[in-house]
This record gives C-alpha cells, structure tokens and sequence, in this order.
C-alpha cells in the first residue's frame, strides 16, 4: 500500500505551534536502579478466539485465531521479525477448554457455539498438525514461546457452587502433548497454567489450595520430562486477575521454586463498549488507579520471592475484545505505553499485549495484517528501553508523564514522554540527581551529543486516527510489506525537549552519566 503524504499534514504542525507551552524540569536518578524488567519485556498474546466470537453487536474475531491464522502472509511474519526476537504466548479465555490430539485423544472437535459451554463455546482441539504448523511459523520468525495450558482438564462443575471446578486435574494429555513437543524438538520457553481461573474467575475458578497443588503436579511433570536444566521450559502461573487471599494462599501451598513466574492480568479500562473509553485513556488519575495492582503484586513476589518475579501475562486494556473506538487507534497509546511504563517501576518482567493479532485491541489489522498504531509504540520501546528501569521526578501537569531506563543500546539513557493534554505542549530540561545527597541541588544536564528523538502523532491530529507519524513521517507500509524505517531525529542537545500535545516521544540521550547504566 503507498501513501499520498510523504509528511504528516501542515495543519497539524500548525496546531501545535499555537498550544500554549510549559517548562519542566525532570530530574532522573541515575545513581541506582529502582526495578529491572527481562530483556524481552514487549511481549503480544495469540488467542483461540474462532470467528464466531462476537461482544456489543460485533464480532471482530475474523479469522485471527490460533487455530484459523493464515501464517503466509508476509505483513504477519515482518511485523514479528521486526522485534527480533518477540515473546508470544499462546493462550487466552477458551485455552482450558482446549484439548490435544495426541495419545488417548482421538477426536478433534472445532469449537461451536454453545449456550451453556464456557464462554459459548464447545472443547475445541489442537492437531498436532497445526501444532507442526506453528512451530514452523514460530522458528521462522524468531519467536520466544510461552504456551498457556489447559488447566480444567478432568475437573468437573461444582452442582453447588456456579462457575468453580473442583477434583483434581489430570495431567495425562498434558504429558503426551509434551512428550511431542519434546519429539519434535519444539523449543517453549514457558507453560503458564490455566487462564484466569483464581480468585473469582472469569467464567469459571479454581480453589487457590487445589490450584497450588496442581501447579506442583505440573512442575514435577516438566523436571520429569525435560531432563536438561537448560532446556527445561520455567513454570507460570497463575494467569488471571490479582485477589490478594487466593494469590497468598496459592503460593503458600505451591512453596518455593515450583511457580518460577507469578503471572496476572490487567484490563483496568472496563467493557469494550463503554462510552467514556476515550475520557479514561486521558485521565491520569484514572490510569494512575491500576498502580494498586502493582503494588499489591510485587508485595506478594516480595514474599514468596518466585526466581522469575512478577509477569503480567494479559492486558488488552477494554475487555471482551476492546474498544472498536479506541483500541485501534493513535490515543490507545496513552494507555498502553503508560501501563507498560508503570508497570516496568513496580519490578513486573513482562508485559503482554492482548493481542498481537484479533479482536479490536490487536497490534495488527486483523484482516490486512497492517500494523496499528500500538504496534509502532511497542516496537520502539522494545528497540530503546532497556531492562535497567530509573526512578524519575518532576513538577508539572500531571497530563505529562515520564519513565527513564538505561538505554537499549549503550551508552545513555532513554525516556518516553506522553502528554495527555490536548492543548499544552511541554518544553522539557533535565537534571542528573546528586546521589546521597537528598540536600544538593541537583546538578542540570547539558548535553554535549546531539539527542535522538522519536516523536509520535496521529495523522490529522485527531487521536481517534488509526495512522500514527513518526516525526511527521507516516508510519504506512509499502507493498513489500517491511516495517517501515523508524528512524530517529538529531536534535541539539543545547535545546529543550519539546513535547506537543496529545503525542508520545521517546528520547534516548547518549552522554547522560547515569552510574546504574554503566
């Protein structure tokens, strides 16, 4: 596909000229690391989603499913060798209700709607034949795998209490799933345990002490089967919504060094359908809220101390597919990489995106396979932001904000700036903090080497655009199908960074002396 503009439009660079502008001053503490994320912190979700799945009189499910997804085409396997590599998991809501044709299992059934299945849906299957398909994909392009497994396998609806599962799960099918994968000289990275079964569930829940019990049945079955340390597959779970009680109980009956990550989901924008989405992604306060749940999380880890920490292994944002307003479009931004940012200081490894492809909320079209506008955001932060994350201060709007890590690329530091505002730009200094010294002034950062900026607008200035521009390029692919080149501006490092309103910029500063970054 080719694109008229070769820049984004006067008109915008006009409006922006005219928004009222502020002076900040923001203060990176660079003598210590306040958190690190794994080196593969970007990560995206497929789903099992077939293309009857529909929410609010729609259903943008098409065919992007796991067991659907055409893998040919070449828009899919760029936009995810683009990341070089990227950590995907296979999983999502119909993943416990998923069994595997291999050994006792003779029968593949596809999922059919259902009135009183989970979720109105039937057991689904995975073929082996599929699974050979995707792991082909998944060698092609490069792919980090964590596979979410089906965790009600032989439990049974509780007649007294809706929606919990009680016995015991039975591990068999999970054990010659493994046997082939293992054949076949598959690499998984990581098996996550069921999908949002603890505390009050998602369709259907699981008692934290059964669940820990399971999980341990679980690991002993991977120390069994995988008989090399350094090809064993690490044990997640347990994938749902963080409730204090069922996560401590879960870890306390689990022990030590069996779950190796301590996985939850975050989908603090509420329904897909809600009418005030655009209001909430532009609230501050509003996404300030879900730092609760990080804190609530890392409290646990810091307990139970699991070697993998804290991964939030789901995030979509609006549940039950997105927002067809929102979710594919440039202001979706101000919610995903803040979350990302925020998340990052509360210690959390990972960070998945719900999902790379399907639903409203996906980093691609679901049918051309286009990169939204997320997609270019994630993509950024997993080239500049490495995993050695900075504490950051600052006196200003609260519509502005700021997250620093050492670079990804040494040397330097690099930041994203988000300016929620829609009609004030920001003209931004930096200052060095005087370790150990809380009484000093802090010492003002005059650069010497040009700066490396990547600033990120909607088309037209409209947020509800699904084409973003990089600094004023935009972001569209040509009919071969690459990522476009995203490269950064040199901007003199004797000038304020300026951040216009209502954009994302990512700053990477390359003589900034920061002694964590070393």
């Amino acid at each position: 596909m080719n694109f008229k503009f070769a820049f984004c439009p006067i008109i915008l660079l006009l409006s922006v000229s005219l928004s009222f502008a502020q002076n900040v001053n923001v203060v990176i503490h660079g003598a210590a690391s306040i958190a690190k994320t794994d080196d593969n912190f970007v990560c995206v979700t497929l789903d099992w989603w077939p293309a009857e799945k529909c929410d609010y009189n729609q259903c943008p499910w098409g065919k992007a499913g796991i067991l659907n997804l055409d893998l040919r085409y070449g828009a899919l396997i760029n936009a995810i060798k683009a990341f070089n590599p990227l950590r995907i998991k296979v999983g999502g809501s119909l993943q416990d209700n998923v069994v595997y044709k291999v050994g006792e299992v003779s029968s593949c059934p596809n999922f059919m709607k259902r009135e009183d299945g989970l979720f109105g849906f039937s057991q689904g299957c995975l073929s082996m034949e599929r699974w050979d398909q995707l792991n082909r994909f998944f060698n092609h392009t490069g792919v980090k795998l964590t596979f979410g497994l089906n965790a009600l396998f032989g439990r049974n609806e509780s007649q007294t209490e809706k929606g919990l599962w009680i016995g015991d799960w039975q591990p068999q099918n999970t054990r010659d799933f493994m046997q082939y994968t293992i054949s076949k000289g598959y690499k998984v990275d990581s098996y996550e345990f069921g999908n949002q079964l603890s505390g009050s569930g998602m369709g259907a829940k699981v008692d934290a002490k059964q669940y820990g019990k399971d999980v341990i049945v679980l690991k002993n079955l991977v120390k069994e089967l995988y008989a090399h340390p350094e090809t064993e597959p690490k044990v997640l779970g347990p994938g749902g919504f963080y409730e204090e009680k069922w996560f401590n109980t879960f870890l306390e009956v689990s022990g030590q060094g069996v779950v190796d990550g301590l996985t939850h989901h975050i989908y603090n924008l509420g329904p897909g359908d809600d009418p005030n989405m655009m209001n909430k992604v532009l609230d501050p306060s509003y996404l300030s809220q879900v730092s609760q749940t990080y804190k609530g999380v890392s409290d646990v880890i810091n307990k139970f101390r699991p070697q993998l920490g804290a991964w939030v292994s789901e995030s979509g944002g609006a549940l039950k597919g997105g927002s067809k307003d929102v979710s594919r479009t440039f202001a979706d931004g101000f919610w995903y990489l803040d979350q990302m940012g925020m998340a990052s200081t509360y210690d959390q490894k990972v960070f998945y995106r719900q999902a790379l492809i399907g639903g409203n909320y996906g980093l691609l079209n679901a049918t051309t396979f286009v990169p939204n506008p997320d997609y270019y955001g994630a993509l950024l932060w997993h080239r500049l932001m490495g995993s050695t994350v900075l504490a950051v201060t600052k006196e200003s709007d609260p519509n502005l904000r700021v997250y620093a890590h050492c670079a990804k690329k040494k040397p330097g530091v690099s930041l994203i700036f988000i300016n929620l505002s829609k009609d004030r730009s920001f003209n931004i200094t930096l200052s060095n903090a005087k370790p150990g010294d809380a009484g000093k002034p802090n010492y003002e950062f005059v650069g010497k080497q040009n700066r490396e900026e990547y600033h990120l607008r909607a088309l037209t200035g409209d947020i509800k655009d699904d084409i973003v521009c990089l600094n004023d390029v935009p972001m569209v692919q040509a009919d071969s199908k690459d990522i476009p080149a995203m490269d950064p501006k040199l901007v003199d490092a004797s000038t304020p960074i300026s951040i216009v309103a209502q954009s994302i910029a990512y700053v990477t500063i390359r003589d900034f002396e920061a002694p964590a970054c070393v």
